[in-house]
Protein backbone atom coordinates (compact mmCIF):
# COMPACT_ATOMS: atom_id res chain seq x y z
CA UNK A 1 0.00 0.00 0.00
CA UNK A 2 1.64 3.67 -1.04
CA UNK A 3 1.69 5.83 2.23
CA UNK A 4 0.34 9.26 1.46
CA UNK A 5 3.12 11.89 1.09
CA UNK A 6 3.17 15.51 3.31
CA UNK A 7 5.46 18.21 1.73
CA UNK A 8 6.88 20.88 4.35
CA UNK A 9 7.47 24.03 3.85
CA UNK A 10 10.48 25.23 4.24
CA UNK A 11 9.46 27.92 6.93
CA UNK A 12 6.72 28.27 9.74
CA UNK A 13 4.70 31.20 11.17
CA UNK A 14 3.89 29.58 14.25
CA UNK A 15 5.47 27.68 16.62
CA UNK A 16 4.19 26.25 20.05
CA UNK A 17 4.71 23.51 22.47
CA UNK A 18 2.11 21.21 23.76
CA UNK A 19 2.85 18.20 26.27
CA UNK A 20 0.89 15.16 25.73
CA UNK A 21 -1.39 14.24 28.44
CA UNK A 22 -2.82 10.79 29.49
CA UNK A 23 -5.53 11.12 27.37
CA UNK A 24 -3.69 11.69 24.48
CA UNK A 25 -2.42 8.35 25.00
CA UNK A 26 -4.28 5.20 23.21
CA UNK A 27 -4.48 1.21 23.99
CA UNK A 28 -1.30 0.74 22.08
CA UNK A 29 0.82 3.19 25.06
CA UNK A 30 1.52 6.29 22.08
CA UNK A 31 -0.07 9.34 20.85
CA UNK A 32 -3.38 8.53 19.62
CA UNK A 33 -4.95 9.17 16.10
CA UNK A 34 -8.20 11.17 17.25
CA UNK A 35 -5.58 12.68 19.99
CA UNK A 36 -2.99 14.50 17.38
CA UNK A 37 -6.06 16.02 15.41
CA UNK A 38 -7.09 17.58 18.51
CA UNK A 39 -3.39 18.94 19.20
CA UNK A 40 -3.56 20.29 15.86
CA UNK A 41 -6.28 22.05 16.92
CA UNK A 42 -5.23 23.18 19.83
CA UNK A 43 -2.23 24.56 17.83
CA UNK A 44 -4.32 26.17 15.17
CA UNK A 45 -6.04 28.08 17.57
CA UNK A 46 -3.31 29.74 19.44
CA UNK A 47 -1.80 30.36 15.77
CA UNK A 48 -5.37 32.38 15.35
CA UNK A 49 -5.06 33.81 18.95
CA UNK A 50 -1.30 35.42 18.38
CA UNK A 51 -2.96 36.98 15.23
CA UNK A 52 -5.48 38.47 17.19
CA UNK A 53 -8.21 36.24 15.29
CA UNK A 54 -10.50 33.14 16.89
CA UNK A 55 -11.83 30.16 14.59
CA UNK A 56 -15.45 31.99 14.40
CA UNK A 57 -13.85 35.80 13.94
CA UNK A 58 -10.93 36.21 11.22
CA UNK A 59 -12.46 39.85 9.71
CA UNK A 60 -15.96 38.69 10.59
CA UNK A 61 -15.46 35.17 9.18
CA UNK A 62 -15.46 31.68 10.65
CA UNK A 63 -13.32 28.48 9.22
CA UNK A 64 -14.63 25.25 8.91
CA UNK A 65 -12.73 22.19 8.06
CA UNK A 66 -12.53 20.80 4.82
CA UNK A 67 -10.07 17.96 5.02
CA UNK A 68 -7.59 16.63 7.36
CA UNK A 69 -4.35 14.00 6.41
CA UNK A 70 -2.41 12.92 8.94
CA UNK A 71 1.36 11.35 8.63
CA UNK A 72 2.71 9.71 11.13
CA UNK A 73 6.85 8.97 11.58
CA UNK A 74 7.16 8.08 15.05
CA UNK A 75 5.77 7.35 18.79
CA UNK A 76 4.92 10.34 21.03
CA UNK A 77 4.24 9.41 24.66
CA UNK A 78 3.20 10.93 27.74
CA UNK A 79 4.96 13.41 29.08
CA UNK A 80 6.38 13.79 25.99
CA UNK A 81 5.92 17.83 24.88
CA UNK A 82 5.25 18.25 21.36
CA UNK A 83 6.62 20.82 19.64
CA UNK A 84 4.19 21.84 16.47
CA UNK A 85 5.13 24.35 14.11
CA UNK A 86 2.38 25.58 11.55
CA UNK A 87 2.59 27.28 8.58
CA UNK A 88 -0.41 28.55 5.71
CA UNK A 89 0.17 27.64 2.59
CA UNK A 90 -2.09 27.19 -1.17
CA UNK A 91 -4.16 30.22 -0.10
CA UNK A 92 -7.04 30.06 -2.53
CA UNK A 93 -9.98 32.59 -2.89
CA UNK A 94 -12.09 30.56 -0.40
CA UNK A 95 -9.62 28.74 2.14
CA UNK A 96 -5.80 27.57 2.65
CA UNK A 97 -3.71 25.29 4.51
CA UNK A 98 -2.56 24.77 7.51
CA UNK A 99 0.87 22.66 7.11
CA UNK A 100 2.00 21.33 10.43
CA UNK A 101 5.43 19.51 11.85
CA UNK A 102 5.22 17.58 14.82
CA UNK A 103 8.44 17.34 16.70
CA UNK A 104 9.45 15.39 20.27
CA UNK A 105 11.01 18.96 21.66
CA UNK A 106 13.34 17.06 23.79
CA UNK A 107 14.48 14.91 21.73
CA UNK A 108 13.68 16.61 18.06
CA UNK A 109 12.89 13.48 16.26
CA UNK A 110 9.66 14.00 14.25
CA UNK A 111 6.39 12.48 15.34
CA UNK A 112 3.89 13.48 12.67
CA UNK A 113 3.46 16.04 10.01
CA UNK A 114 -0.07 17.04 9.35
CA UNK A 115 -2.33 19.66 6.98
CA UNK A 116 -6.14 20.77 7.46
CA UNK A 117 -8.16 22.02 4.57
CA UNK A 118 -9.11 25.18 6.04
CA UNK A 119 -12.37 27.21 4.09
CA UNK A 120 -13.90 30.30 5.54
CA UNK A 121 -17.37 30.06 6.11
CA UNK A 122 -20.69 31.99 7.86
CA UNK A 123 -21.88 29.62 9.47
CA UNK A 124 -25.88 31.29 10.38
CA UNK A 125 -26.30 31.60 6.29
CA UNK A 126 -24.19 28.13 5.44
CA UNK A 127 -22.09 29.64 2.85
CA UNK A 128 -18.32 29.66 1.82
CA UNK A 129 -16.93 32.87 1.78
CA UNK A 130 -13.66 34.62 0.47
CA UNK A 131 -10.85 34.90 2.51
CA UNK A 132 -10.91 38.24 4.13
CA UNK A 133 -7.80 40.71 2.92
CA UNK A 134 -5.58 41.06 6.08
CA UNK A 135 -5.37 37.12 7.12
CA UNK A 136 -4.37 36.81 3.33
CA UNK A 137 -2.02 39.16 3.41
CA UNK A 138 -0.27 38.69 6.76
CA UNK A 139 0.19 34.82 5.28
CA UNK A 140 0.11 35.15 1.38
CA UNK A 141 3.82 37.27 1.66
CA UNK A 142 5.64 34.21 3.39
CA UNK A 143 4.46 31.74 0.97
Amino acid sequence: MPRVELELPERFQFVTEIPLRITDINYGGHLGNDALLSLLHEARVQLLRHYGFTELNIEGRSIIMADAVLVYRSEGFYGDVARIEIAVSNMQSHGCNFIYKVTNKETGKELARAKTGILFYDYEKKKILQVPKKFKSLFSRDM
